[in-house]
């Protein structure tokens, strides 16, 4: 089973995985000064990075995030169980170690998933 799964297709295990637990809320003050929150929603953004892939598993890994959205499956520390949910992918980097023979090879490639 993978890490981290995205409409079927199981991705390469990230180098970093970082899941961040984002509530928003609206948030004022009443007349007596008194914080007033009103959690609207808890959603996750996961922080994905992989060191080094080839360009297959580049392809793979930026195809499977194209997509407006899609469903990723992940593991989550809070119920420290697998769990879906609806994402879509923020800026996608990547930069190219070497380029040998006609062939490259990528390192630091980084995204964010942000749940919808």
């Amino acid at each position: 089973m993978a890490l981290i799964e995205i409409n079927g297709v199981d991705l390469p295990t990230p180098s970093d995985f970082q899941v961040g637990i984002m509530d928003l809320s609206k948030a004022e003050r009443n007349a007596r000064g008194t914080m007033i929150i009103e959690r609207i929603a808890t959603k996750r953004k996961l922080d994905i990075s992989y060191s080094y892939l080839s360009r297959t598993e580049l392809s793979q890994v930026l195809s499977a995030v194209s997509p407006v959205f899609f469903n990723v499956r992940y593991l989550d520390p809070q119920t420290d169980q697998y769990r879906t949910g609806s994402f879509y992918c923020g800026d996608r980097n990547a930069g190219m170690l070497d380029f040998k023979d006609g062939v490259p090879r990528y390192k630091d490639i980084k995204f964010d998933l942000i749940e919808r």
